[in-house]
């Protein structure tokens, strides 16, 4: 069975940093294209970067390109998201997500964690 688990949200203000994180079992993520997406409320779910799993290239979504970045530890068999000088529209719940387009081009997935939620204060 594969379960993928987000921790590392939280409450936090405008300009500060969280890392999430997303702990793999059932899969290994060195052999995924991992992915994280959000939903932020009454919107729909986006894309916000990915991971190929052949050469680890990554991708992000436009509105927080040099502000995040998706890494994973194969050996724990975790992916990561460092967010920094977060604001207040990157208020979501984010998803951590297996088998997917790393580039962001459909919101498709094998496999999906239930989410860990941000929010970020003025």
């Amino acid at each position: 069975q594969v379960q993928l688990v987000e921790s590392g949200g939280g409450l936090v203000q405008a300009g500060d940093s969280l890392r999430l994180s997303c702990a793999v079992s059932g899969l290994t993520v060195s052999a995924y294209s991992m992915g994280w997406f959000r939903q932020a409320p009454g919107k729909d779910r986006e894309f916000v970067a990915g991971s190929t799993w052949k050469s680890g290239t990554t991708y992000y979504r436009d509105s927080v390109k040099g502000r995040c970045t998706i890494s994973r530890d194969n050996v724990k068999n975790m992916v990561f998201l460092q967010m920094n000088s977060l604001k207040p529209e990157d208020t979501a719940v984010y998803y951590c997500a297996g088998g997917v387009d790393a580039r962001g081009g459909t919101m498709l997935a094998d496999y999906w964690g239930k989410g860990t939620l941000v929010t970020v204060s003025s």
